[in-house]
């Protein structure tokens, strides 16, 4: 199994280019929840070990890799809410997470390396979009893990407020579940309108 490493990193910084941020979100995919982006600048001397693709983590050792994250690396993390997706679509959406968590860092990177292959448009900074970024820099995998542990956290909250969806296991995916709860108890203020199976329910013929 290829994992990820500083090569990128290094490559840049041996031209003077620092500091560099990884960039990733998640949460394209849901029915229910905001994108969440992050963005992080880790410290090449203190790099938490054993960083991959958050999906291929247990939820154990992204937890505690969240925590030597937060305590090692800048980060900058950013919600972007179901209102601005649903008029924005998600795709543009997903841009502006990462574009905003970006604005929010401490410093502004000399250089940003984005998973994906899309540059947001109008960057402060050069940029470099890295397919299945996730799996091999390690500056996107931390952001990965970042934004994906936050998201996580934040659907569990709002699960206890809306329950029934299984948000705090499925994380507002279209799961079974899920699906079979916005059938029976209808749609939330936490639900996005323009995804097709939303919008069914709002809007089938009574």
């Amino acid at each position: 199994m290829t994992v990820p490493d500083f090569s990128f990193e290094a490559d840049l910084m041996g031209q003077g280019v620092m500091p560099i941020a990884g960039v990733d979100e998640v949460g394209r995919g849901p029915l229910a929840g905001p994108v969440t982006a992050a963005a992080v600048v880790l410290d090449p001397d203190n790099i938490p070990e054993g960083m991959n693709d958050s999906k291929k983590l247990s939820a154990k050792k992204r937890d505690i890799l969240y925590d030597r994250i937060m305590k090692t690396a800048q980060v900058s993390v950013v919600h972007v809410s179901v209102q601005e997706i649903d008029q924005i679509n998600i795709l543009n959406a997903s841009l502006l997470a990462m574009t905003r968590a970006l604005a929010g860092l401490q410093q502004v990177p000399a250089h940003a390396l984005i998973d994906g292959n899309k540059i947001p448009k109008d960057l402060p900074m050069p940029a470099t979009a890295l397919v299945k970024g996730d799996g091999r820099s390690l500056s996107i995998a931390a952001a990965s893990i970042v934004a994906k542990i936050t998201r996580d956290r934040l659907m569990t909250e709002l699960a206890s407020q809306f329950p029934g969806y299984g948000w705090e296991r499925n994380a507002g995916y279209p799961t079974k579940i899920h699906q079979a709860a916005l059938v029976e108890q209808g749609v939330t203020p936490h639900h996005r309108r323009s995804f097709a199976p939303v919008h069914k329910i709002l809007y089938q013929e009574k």
